[in-house]
């Protein structure tokens, strides 16, 4: 849920002792693994629909599960909050785990707050929602804004549980969001009240019976389409794709007033939500971007187009699991059943390569609209890290970097089969029965070059080439901002939190000027592309540059779509929209207000620079 603010304690306070006591006593084998499988992240099922402990489901009646009567206190911490209670956990944080970073997208996120009890915890654990980052101390109440970008750290060796509810509130619920502080801010006088825990359990708990609609109501898809344009960032088809949504609502409310929830209006409905959706990327919105960093059309299908109906062709395909954040695995309108993914699943993938803020966002976002071209939608950070063992956390914070020796026949599977659940075409469908033509775009991908090849034996490369000034520029600007912030607690690191890939060799740039950063991490991911796509065969990759893609960018998709195999069929029109992770207006000579920090630099990484603009010949 969108608040104002990033994070919220409430005035209560509650026994961390006694709760972590007691949940000690549950035995080991109710614990199960996170629904993405996050490496070192474990939950304890306490209420889940229809009161199964291993149902993911966000649809359908919200009830306890058997392990919460074991749990008496843990009742109380629940019936003391005066809260109807819907999906609720204990969430186990290995040492030295994480929460990758998302956003919570699931239509059952859109007006339910996340509330945070930490019972076993260290002040090495942080939580970060947007610009802001927090401790939450043993036993406090916490909420936070969950539409931020936002993860958490474990930074230390023991373990970390925590309660984690959700909630749509309630009357005593919302009396204590009234009287809570937001982080950072003194309020004199304000402390707050322990609550006391018997143990007995003898407490009322109301439960979430109703959580999706059967057919939307009008009122509700115009406050999706309000709530959602207003976060989109500037674009010139914003106007369009705006009067399209308007158009949609108003039949949709010609629908509904004629049908209602009626099982004889669903086909009607149907066929509306397909051509509604169908309009919407016609117009523009699959290159429309919100300001926390996810993609319009995918929230788009998240709250609208594939949650408004409950039919048999497609009854809330997104409230069917718990995917948590904002990967589009969990954004399609209509999913096929789940098939096994293996190398002959993938045709000639592409991986669109570049140091950070080159400009592949655009490149990508742009080339999303090839005809066959399949993508997860957005960058696959937390797709990759997320597989045991490939994230920097696990493997000493050495860096971003992956060989092909990485890739095991384990390893290579389970990224295969993520990544193939995670895929839609421009359309939003799902791969059917033939190989599929992903095309994908991470920053650190510039440095698992060996290891993609690895993966997907027929994977291809564009290497996206940009004027290194411009580049370190917006390197500057884009750590300045802390919007890029991957890493935020390196050990022993010593300046701003780090942002964009980890290079090999980061430890010796600790406490250094940020243009020596920025420089040795530019420097560093291209020495390391280049050398590995030169040692590809030079039919597995091509070079673009940016300028000459922002000068003729039709030519250079007909290019790259003759060169990748899947071809390009639309008119560009000549301008292209700014990417969603723009952080000012583009000019050629932007980068001259850090000139006096820039130049220096590039004498002395003069041989890549060189390097980098004979292969973009």
């Amino acid at each position: 849920m969108k608040l104002q603010v990033p994070f919220l304690q409430l005035p209560v306070s509650f026994d961390a002792d006694a709760l972590a006591h007691e949940i000690a006593r549950v035995d080991e084998s109710h614990w199960r693994p996170h629904p993405n499988n996050l490496p070192g992240n474990s939950a304890l099922t306490l209420v889940a629909t229809n009161g199964e402990p291993d149902n993911d489901d966000l649809a359908g009646e919200m009830r306890p599960t058997p392990v919460l009567g074991q749990l008496p206190r843990v009742k109380e911490v629940l019936s003391a909050l005066g809260a109807t209670w819907g999906r609720s956990r204990l969430m186990r944080l290995s040492g030295q785990a994480e929460v990758t970073a998302h956003v919570d997208t699931n239509y059952y996120w859109r007006e339910r707050m996340r509330v945070h009890v930490p019972i076993t915890t260290t002040p090495d654990v942080r939580f970060q929602a947007g610009e802001a980052e927090i401790n939450m101390a043993a036993g406090e109440c916490w909420i936070f804004d969950t539409w931020r970008r936002h993860r958490v750290v474990n930074e230390n060796n023991r373990t970390r549980i925590h309660l984690v509810a959700d909630t749509v509130g309630g009357a005593g619920f919302w009396d204590l969001v009234a009287q809570g502080r937001p982080a950072g801010r003194v309020i004199p006088g304000w402390q707050p009240r322990p609550v006391p825990l018997p143990g007995r359990g003898d407490v009322a708990i109301d439960f979430e019976s109703v959580n999706a609609p059967v057919v939307m109501t009008p009122w509700e898809v115009r406050e999706h389409f309000v709530f959602l344009l207003g976060e989109c960032v500037p674009n010139p088809r914003l106007a369009v794709v705006q009067q399209g949504l308007l158009d949609f609502a108003r039949r949709w409310h010609g629908l509904w007033s004629a049908f209602g929830e009626r099982e004889a209006g669903w086909p009607r409905y149907r066929a509306l939500l397909a051509q509604g959706r169908a309009d919407a990327l016609a117009r523009g919105a699959g290159e429309i971007g919100l300001r926390n960093e996810v993609a319009l059309m995918h929230m788009l299908d998240m709250l609208v187009f594939g949650v408004a109906l409950s039919d048999d062709a497609g009854p809330n395909l997104v409230m069917r699991r718990d995917v948590h954040g904002d990967a589009p695995a969990q954004a399609a309108a209509a999913a096929p059943k789940r098939r096994a993914a293996s190398e002959a699943s993938f045709d000639r993938p592409v991986f669109i390569v570049s140091p950070p803020r080159s400009g592949s966002t655009l490149l990508f976002e742009t080339l999303v609209g090839a005809p066959g071209v399949f993508t997860i939608g957005d960058e696959s950070h937390a797709l990759i890290e997320g597989v045991p063992g490939l994230a920097p956390a696990q493997r000493g914070h050495e860096s971003n970097r992956l060989l092909a020796e990485d890739a095991t026949p384990g390893i290579a599977a389970q990224l295969r089969q993520r990544f193939f659940d995670a895929l839609r075409d421009r359309e939003g469908h799902a791969p059917g029965d033939a190989p599929v033509r992903l095309l994908e775009k991470t920053p650190k991908n510039a440095l698992r070059i060996p290891f993609l090849k690895a993966v997907f034996p027929g994977a291809r490369f564009i290497y996206l080439h940009r004027d290194p000034r411009q580049v370190l520029a917006s390197m500057i600007e884009g750590w300045n901002s802390g919007r890029f912030v991957m890493y935020p607690n390196l050990p022993g690191w010593q300046g701003l939190p780090w942002s964009f890939l980890l290079t090999p060799g980061w430890r010796e740039l600790s406490g250094k000027p940020l243009a020596d950063i920025v420089a040795a991490q530019w420097d560093t991911a291209t020495r390391v592309l280049l050398g590995d796509l030169q040692a590809l065969g030079r039919d597995d990759w091509t070079a673009v540059d940016h300028d000459a893609f922002l000068a003729d960018p039709q030519a250079t998709v007909e290019r790259l779509g003759a060169w990748a195999g899947w071809g390009w069929d639309r008119d560009l029109g000549g301008v292209l929209p700014l990417s969603r992770y723009t952080l000012s207006t583009p000019a050629p000579d932007k980068w001259r207000k850090h000139a006096d920090a820039i130049e220096p630099r590039l004498a002395a990484i003069r041989d890549t620079v060189e390097r980098a603009a004979r292969a973009a010949r």
